[in-house]
């Protein structure tokens, strides 16, 4: 089997959601309905898949018939004529085509006939130029495109009422795909790499979102050679050749002043007004800023931060409320809230650099990572967090480029704890990086008061707007760009609400320690009246393409907060893998307020995904958390 895309949920979710949608008729439109009761006056009652509604016929009829008709008005009622004879009287649903094609003066060819066949047994209208847009879709279908797959894509398009544009078929197209989105990214970086015609600024901003993508942990491994540096130079049995590299290392890459010293480097924040203490810095702001007659709101406020901050450890809080109370004991003064300041950022600063290699993908209360705090120690100024980024990044790349030994050494231990520090967390943040790389929904977030525009700005798909609009950009490089663009739209038009069901794709390209991966998630569940997401019933699949496992698929259906996780893979080898597992995962999941009912292990059969049965509601509770994946 090759799952190339969501078709079979796709169907089961149309199966679903089109009894509650009332049938939207336009002039023009052609669809397959049954006479099911006729009126006075010519109207009939008409029956459209599940639908029923009453219209105008031309002509008497037969109650019973089944026919093709076509929509002659809609106002002030529903107005239809036939356009084929009745079932009844046609040996099989090919003749009734035949009809319809000549009637019509429609091309007979073997698209349209396939496409009018999905139609009638879909029980959907579509109008005449439509057929003819779609029959020219069909014929030009690109090598490994199915047409089950082009009609599928087709029929979403006319439900959801999209205009019938080629940029949108092929975006739905590309979108719905579960491989390919890593084999575009290599392309394009390819051709990035090698152009000359393009400006310098762009060229490097691209350069650099591509590698953001591609390298999803290299923030995590900068905030490791930060931490080790910064050891480097508080550590007194450092000698003082490394304290000079890791000095050197921080000026070039931006962290530290040019005219820092191994004396002043870690030269105190100004004093700042009161504020809420969030970063590290700002406790030695507030120290500072601080007036002798308000040392017990100091001293609360210390503790208080000291307590809430789960990136320390409890020895490690034991030892700054310590130092806190011996302060506290002190005759209050302007030297000895400098001292106790001076002895703060020192303790502070061996803390948060002993501990990240223990909690490197963790953040605090107000989503603060221990780099974050570390930096805010002997910076004056603050960072934005795509600021922040860059500067991880630049540091990684100067202590790669660097020849001196020292250096080369803190890089391969860094990288060594990043991999060694793999784990659910860790995978969360590799998926959240690259879909914030990627830019996919940048505009939704344009509107938000809290938007960071620096950072929508070097998003991928921003970049590849401004890359489009170039004018002396060579064939291959737009032709590159397009594909990405496409592929990126085509996962926000496959995503998407039909009622209360809604439906999220999305494909993220991964790279872990030089493995290359596609891995494509499709949720689909509903929302519930105040527009969160309903946690007790979901369908969730994952589309994994592995260097070694190959194409895995997973399938984890949500039943009333019961899980069933099924994984089809071709390799007999991964029952006895799982196994060790399952424990874990149940653990996980009764922590969420989940009950695991269990894990099968199959090899691909075509039937086995498409088999599967929607998301089907037992009960009406509304209660529970958002799941997270």
């Amino acid at each position: 089997m090759t799952a190339t895309s969501f078709n079979p949920i796709q169907m089961q979710q149309n199966a679903m959601t089109s009894t509650n949608q009332p049938l939207a008729l336009k002039q023009g439109q052609v669809f397959h309905g049954t006479i099911k009761q006729l009126y006075p006056d010519q109207m009939a009652e008409i029956q459209v898949g599940n639908q029923k509604f009453i219209a105008k016929l031309e002509v008497p009829l037969k109650a019973g018939d089944a026919h093709f008709f076509q929509v002659t008005g809609t106002n002030p009622q529903t107005e239809l004529k036939i356009v084929t004879g009745p079932m009844a009287q046609a040996s099989t649903p090919s003749q009734q085509i035949n009809q319809l094609l000549e009637s019509m003066n429609l091309p007979k060819s073997a698209e349209m006939q396939q496409l009018l066949g999905h139609f009638m047994k879909a029980q959907l209208p579509i109008s005449k130029e439509q057929m003819l847009q779609a029959e020219m879709w069909l014929k030009a279908l690109p090598e490994g495109i199915s047409k089950v797959d082009a009609l599928q894509t087709i029929q979403k398009m006319i439900e959801l009422k999209m205009p019938m544009m080629n940029d949108v078929f092929q975006a739905l197209m590309s979108g719905q795909k579960t491989s390919g989105m890593t084999a575009i990214m290599d392309n394009f970086a390819q051709l990035l790499a090698k152009d000359t015609t393009l400006s310098e600024s762009l060229r490097q901003n691209l350069m650099q979102q591509v590698q953001a993508i591609a390298k999803p942990f290299e923030v995590e491994t900068g905030s490791a050679v930060l931490a080790r540096l910064l050891q480097s130079l508080t550590n007194s049995s450092a000698t003082m050749n490394e304290k000079m590299q890791a000095l050197s290392m921080l000026k070039e890459s931006g962290i530290l002043p040019q005219q820092a010293t191994l004396q002043n480097w870690s030269k105190m924040n100004e004093a700042k007004a009161f504020q809420p203490i969030q970063q590290a810095g700002q406790v030695i702001q507030t120290i500072l800023a601080t007036k002798p007659e308000n040392v017990r709101q100091l001293v609360e406020q210390l503790k208080s931060w000291t307590e809430s901050q789960n990136l320390l450890t409890n020895e490690q809080k034991q030892q700054i409320n310590q130092l806190v109370d011996r302060f506290n004991q002190l005759p209050v003064s302007k030297q000895t809230l400098d001292v106790f300041a001076k002895q703060m950022q020192d303790q502070l600063l061996k803390a948060f650099t002993q501990n990240t290699a223990d909690r490197l993908f963790t953040q605090d209360a107000h989503t603060l990572s221990m780099k974050d705090h570390l930096l805010s120690l002997f910076k004056q100024e603050a960072n934005s967090p795509s600021q922040t980024e860059a500067l991880m990044r630049n540091l990684v790349k100067n202590s790669i480029d660097s020849s001196q030994p020292f250096i080369q050494q803190v890089v391969t231990q860094a990288e060594a704890l990043v991999q060694n520090s793999m784990d659910s967390k860790a995978m969360e943040h590799a998926l959240k990086t690259v879909l914030k790389n990627l830019g996919i929904s940048y505009e939704a977030t344009l509107g938000s008061k809290s938007a960071d525009l620096h950072m929508i700005a070097h998003q991928l798909k921003p970049q590849l707007h401004t890359l489009l609009q170039e004018t002396n950009i060579p064939p291959q490089m737009k032709e590159a760009a397009e594909m990405l663009m496409t592929r990126m739209n085509g996962m926000q038009l496959s995503s998407g609400e039909n009622g209360h069901q809604h439906q999220l794709i999305m494909q993220v390209p991964l790279e872990f320690f030089g493995k290359k991966m596609d891995a494509t998630l499709q949720w689909n569940g509903r929302m519930k009246d105040n527009g969160k997401i309903d946690a007790n019933y979901a369908r969730v699949l994952f589309y994994l393409q592995m260097a070694s496992m190959q194409e895995t698929v997973i399938d984890m259906q949500v039943q009333n907060r019961v899980v069933t996780v099924t994984v089809f893979n071709e390799n007999s080898e991964i029952q006895s893998l799982a196994e060790p597992l399952k424990a874990a995962l149940k653990i996980g999941l009764a922590e969420k307020n989940y009950q695991l009912s269990g894990v099968f292990i199959k090899q691909f059969d075509k039937g086995q995904t498409e088999k599967v049965g929607p998301v089907v509601e037992q009960r009406e509770e509304q209660s529970g958390v958002d799941i997270r994946v």
